[in-house]
This record gives structure tokens, C-alpha cells and sequence, in this order.
């Protein structure tokens, strides 16, 4: 039994732990994506940012006049476009390899074309690339490093095609050519080199050889600068081993580190966006996915990048999928709530010819009322001898009658105003019904699922209630205020800050005037809790100039 008792607190305590995980993961990522949807909001400034350097760049180019010089500029106009416009950065590589041709400078024109074959199959352009590299020849005096981006290009062409293929042969050849050219490139640029450090942690990767992988990021990592576009490539990564690795808590992290960093760097090219929108939809969080891969659809379209366009294309067939099941939820709860809706509208229905009944009941009575205390009043000037007691018995008649007289002016106004407000409720149902259908139709499904989670609704309708109610009360009784206030210590007296309405102090014992002294009632339509209503009721009669326990007795009375 001790064992069984032991095993079960042991259970107890791992799943308490893993609890604890993952509410903290959960409370991670919802504060990664307060940051991200901050620097998204901020996203136009570093745009903004991002197009002063180019201007300046661009200034810079053209008032060049030395070939070589104006070559640098082009070329610093090309990094500058390469990851924000890609037509533009392509437009500048050609301009660098006009003017590398017009320098006969034999070395930059081979690496500059070779980049703009690999900038036209980074964006699907596979073709244009594989004619760009072919009407290139490799001889030996050309520099290695133009010769290993050469050879780096051809690798990107035929790892592109070999990923994008149908076709199981196509994909093996591709393979076989990306890998001759990728021994190429490793002969010819040095290891520092990104593209060299890149392929060599992709091959890791994709082996599963994350020690290695990790090692390669490692060192990496050492020679970027934290929140710069190369730190994002590197987020990335990074990313990727965790991933695999399956640590989650890391792998978020670095993923918004990359995400972060391409964004606070105007990056329009943006892949680590792309994943985090996968990871949030993964995790069921539809509606920020949507967003953020509408975000980054806007930015791959601004970039213009076909390949880009098609990695996300799937992510949103599923998001759409995904929102088509939560419209037919939506629709069927909606069903529900305009069932519902005709029911109260019923019910409404019903207690209005009550209270319509109610109030010929009344008018009624208080007209038999007033013939007996005209009888009476007959009756008290004929027996003499028997003043003083009919007087008396008069006075309390008139005194009832008067206050049957107010009661019923108090309910007519109230009923007039609530058949009023339940014609303008239901007008507003109908509306309310028309709008939803509207919305429907046109598809606005978030639009209307943020309406549904909101309170404002029944916010304005409960204001709109109290200014009503507030109206009729000091229509009916317009010296309550100052009569209410005289019955306090100075201190205490209460004044709205708004003419024709009352604060909750003074709606609270305008209630109590009408007869209402159940604390639950009040709190009921107040919407306020009862002990909310009793502090309150205790506060106020607490600053009575005379008797507290006679305070509620003379509010009445006014």
C-alpha cells in the first residue's frame, strides 16, 4: 500500500512539473509574439530606414564617375536590394557586370553574373539562371572566388530543381550534378565563406548529424552581429537543428530571433516568417498565423519571389480550411443565439400586455379610490360630531391615494419609456441579425468573430439603459438630488458630474425611492455584486446628518 501511495505522488509531482512546462512554454510564445506583432506595427520604419541608405547609395552612384567607383556603388545598391527588392537587386548586378566588362575586369564579371544567376533561382527563375551560367566560361585566370560563386550558383540551380521535381530520375540527376559542383565551390572559396559555411551545416543537417550541424552554427554564430540580417540567417538555422532535436522551448526562441531580426532589418524575403506561421497554426493559434502569413505574403509579393509565393501557398489552402470549420461552428452558434433572441423577444412581448394589464388594474382601483374618499369627504362634513376621527381617516386616504396617484405616474412613465426601449431593442435585434447576415455572406469571418468575443455590446446597451433610466427618475422626481444631498453631511454629498444623470451612489437610492430595498435587485440591474451594493448602502448612510438607521425612511420620503 506504502508503494502504491508513493508511485501515485511520484505521478502526481512529473505531472505537475510537466504542467508547469508547458504553461511557461505557452507564456513564452505569447510574449515572443507581442514582440513580433510590435515590430510588425513598427515595420514601415524600418522600411523607411532601409530606403534612406538606399538613396543615399543610390546618390552616391550616380554621381560617380570613375568606372570603379561607380562599380562599388552599383554593387552596394545590389547587397542593399538583395534581400528587400529582388528586380532591383537584379538591376544592379547587371549594371555591376557592364561595368566589370567595360573595366575588363574578367573576375568581377564572372562572379557578378554568377550572383545573378543565383539571385534568379533563389526566386524560381531557373531557366534565366541556367542561361546566365552557361554563357559563362571558366578559365584559369579568373580569381577563385569568382570562380567558386560560379560554381556555387550551378549548385543552387540543380539543389532548386532537384527540390521542386516530380519527377524521381530528374530528381536523382539534379542531385548528381548539385553535388560535382558543390566539391567545386568547396575548392575554390575559402571555408569562412557564408555560402561554404551554409551548405556544410545543410549537409550535416540533412545527414543527421546535428553534433556536427550545431558545431558548424557555433562558430557561425561568432562572427555575426546580433539583430543584422546575417544574425537571421543564422536564427534560422539554429531553428532548424532544434527542431530536429525536437527541443521546442529553443526552437521557438531562435525562430523569433530570426523573425525579429528580418524584420527590424526590412527584409522582404522572408523564410523565417513563413515557419512561424506554420509552427502558430501547428499549435492552433489560426488567427495570428493568418496574419502573420498574410504579412509575409505581402512582403514575398513586394520582394518578388515566385518560390516564395509557392511555399506559402499550401500554408494557406490549410488556414483557409481551417477558418471554413470555424465559420460552420460560428454559423451554428449563431443559429442558436438568434433562437434565443426570438425567445426573449417573446418573453418581452409577453410581460409588456402583463404590465399594460397591470396598469388598467391600477387606474381602475385608483379611481374607485378617489370616488370613496369623495364619499368619505361628503360623509365628514354631515356627521359633525364625528370630525376629528374622519379628518384623520381623510388625510390617510389622501395620503394613500396620493401615493397610488405618484406610483402610478412613476409606472406609466417607466412602462411608456420601456414599451419604447423594447420597440428600439428589437429594431436593433433585427439590425444586429441583418448585419451578421451581411457579414456572412461577404465572408468578413474575423470581423465577426471579434464582435462575438467583444463586450462592448452589452457595454453600450447598459449605458444607454441607465442614461434612460436616469432621464425618466429625474423627469419624475427633478429635485431628488439636491433633496438627497440635504440629508448628508457636506462631505458626503454626492454631485454627478453630468447634468440629467445620477452617479451609482445616487442610482442605488433612487431604486430604494422607487421601493426597491433587496440589495440583490438593485445589484441585478445595476449589474454589480450584492456586497458592491451593501458597501455602498453603508457608506452613504454612514455620512446621514441624523439617524443612519432612519436615512433609507427619508429617502424615501422625498
Amino acid at each position: 500500500m506504502g508503494k502504491i501511495l508513493k508511485m501515485r505522488t511520484t505521478f502526481t509531482f512529473i505531472l505537475w512539473i510537466l504542467s508547469l512546462a508547458v504553461f511557461a512554454q505557452k507564456e513564452d510564445i505569447k510574449q515572443l509574439c507581442l514582440k513580433i506583432d510590435k515590430a510588425i506595427e513598427e515595420f514601415p520604419q524600418y522600411v523607411a530606414q532601409h530606403e534612406s541608405k538606399i538613396t543615399a547609395t543610390r546618390s552616391t552612384y550616380r554621381q560617380a564617375t570613375d568606372p570603379r567607383q561607380k562599380y562599388e556603388a552599383a554593387f552596394k545598391l545590389y547587397e542593399l536590394y538583395r534581400p528587400f527588392v529582388s528586380d532591383s537587386a537584379i538591376y544592379f548586378l547587371r549594371q555591376c557586370t557592364a561595368i566589370a566588362d567595360q573595366l575588363a575586369d574578367r573576375s568581377a564579371a564572372v562572379k557578378c553574373r554568377s550572383l545573378l544567376a543565383l539571385r534568379c533561382s533563389n526566386i524560381g527563375m531557373y531557366d534565366e539562371a541556367k542561361m546566365t551560367l552557361d554563357s559563362i566560361t571558366p578559365s584559369a585566370d579568373i580569381e577563385p572566388i569568382a570562380l567558386g560563386t560560379y560554381y556555387a550558383a550551378y549548385n543552387n540551380v540543380f539543389s532548386e530543381l532537384a527540390y521542386y521535381t516530380r519527377l524521381d530520375d530528374m530528381r536523382k540527376t539534379y542531385l548528381e550534378r548539385a553535388g560535382q559542383y558543390e566539391e567545386l565551390m568547396f575548392k575554390y572559396l575559402p571555408p569562412t565563406d557564408e555560402t561554404c559555411i551554409i551548405r556544410r551545416e545543410l549537409n550535416a543537417l540533412n545527414s543527421g548529424d546535428l553534433k556536427t550541424s550545431m558545431s558548424i552554427n557555433d562558430e557561425w554564430l561568432k562572427t555575426v552581429e546580433p539583430g543584422s540580417h546575417p544574425y537571421a540567417m543564422v536564427a534560422l538555422y539554429r531553428y532548424l537543428e532544434y527542431k530536429a532535436l525536437r527541443d521546442t522551448a529553443q526552437m521557438m526562441h531562435w525562430l523569433g530571433e530570426s523573425v525579429l531580426a528580418d524584420i527590424r532589418n526590412a527584409t522582404m524575403d522572408q523564410g523565417s516568417m513563413w515557419e512561424l506561421a506554420n509552427e502558430l497554426m501547428l499549435k492552433g493559434d489560426i488567427e495570428r498565423a493568418s496574419r502573420y502569413i498574410s504579412y509575409t505574403s505581402d512582403c514575398a509579393n513586394r520582394f518578388g519571389s515566385r518560390q516564395r509565393n509557392w511555399q506559402i501557398t499550401p500554408l494557406f489552402s490549410a488556414i483557409t480550411k481551417d477558418y471554413k470549420a470555424r465559420n460552420d461552428r460560428t454559423t451554428s452558434q449563431l443559429r442558436v443565439l438568434l433562437g434565443a433572441i426570438s425567445v426573449l423577444a417573446l418573453l418581452l412581448l409577453g410581460l409588456l400586455l402583463f404590465l399594460h394589464r397591470r396598469n388598467k388594474q391600477l387606474f381602475t382601483a385608483r379611481n374607485a379610490l378617489k370616488a370613496s374618499n369623495d364619499e368619505l369627504a361628503e360623509a365628514n362634513r354631515q356627521l359633525g360630531a364625528q370630525t376629528d376621527e374622519l379628518s384623520a381617516l381623510n388625510t390617510q386616504l389622501s395620503t394613500l391615494n396620493a401615493q397610488l396617484t405618484e406610483s402610478n405616474r412613476v409606472k406609466e412613465e417607466y412602462i411608456g419609456r420601456f414599451m419604447s426601449l423594447c420597440s428600439q431593442y428589437i429594431d436593433k435585434l433585427d439590425n444586429y441579425r441583418k448585419m451578421v447576415n451581411k457579414k456572412m455572406k461577404n465572408k468578413e469571418l474575423e470581423e465577426l468573430m471579434r464582435i462575438s468575443k467583444s463586450t462592448e455590446l452589452k457595454e453600450r446597451e447598459l449605458d444607454e439603459l441607465f442614461e434612460n433610466f436616469d432621464s425618466v427618475f429625474l423627469h419624475l422626481f427633478p429635485n431628488f438630488i439636491d433633496d438627497f444631498n440635504a440629508l448628508l453631511k457636506p462631505e458626503m454629498q454626492v454631485r454627478p458630474k453630468e447634468e440629467n444623470s445620477l452617479t451609482t451612489d445616487l442610482r442605488i437610492f433612487a431604486l430604494i425611492r422607487l421601493g426597491f430595498e433587496d440589495s440583490s435587485k438593485i445589484a441585478e440591474f445595476l449589474h454589480y455584486s450584492v456586497n458592491t451594493i451593501y458597501n455602498y448602502r453603508a457608506r452613504i448612510k454612514n455620512g446621514a446628518l441624523g439617524n443612519r438607521e432612519d436615512f433609507e425612511k427619508q429617502v424615501k420620503a422625498l
